[in-house]
């Protein structure tokens, strides 16, 4: 049962990979605007991110296309992505290898 949370998680976190920030060539995992993944045991799925500001203009095409694309993972239930500005997103938050993509490193 372990193994199939820890599989679901990781193509939770492949499909993420493959969303971009519009104004920013990295995808938002590796940008660090995922707080959290929780799955519960029905396979509902919680996300947790935030955005590079409050004001992007953006906001609401990024948030429908990781609801879309996680919700289209088959072993989903439902998910729910939720906003929140709570720490504020910093580049301290970046993978290494958006920093290296970013010339920041």
């Amino acid at each position: 049962m372990e193994n199939d949370f820890m599989a679901l998680e990781a193509e939770i976190v492949k499909t993420l990979k493959e969303i971009f920030d519009p104004e920013i060539p990295v995808n938002i995992y590796d940008l660090g605007l995922i707080y959290a993944i929780d799955v519960d045991d029905d396979k509902n799925v919680q996300v947790k991110m935030t955005l590079t500001a409050p004001n992007c203009p953006m906001a609401d095409q990024l948030l429908s296309e990781v609801n879309q694309k996680v919700n289209a993972i088959e072993e989903v239930k439902k998910a729910t992505v939720n906003l929140v500005f709570d720490p504020p997103w910093d580049k301290s938050l970046m993978s290494e290898e958006a920093l290296l993509d970013l010339g920041l490193l």
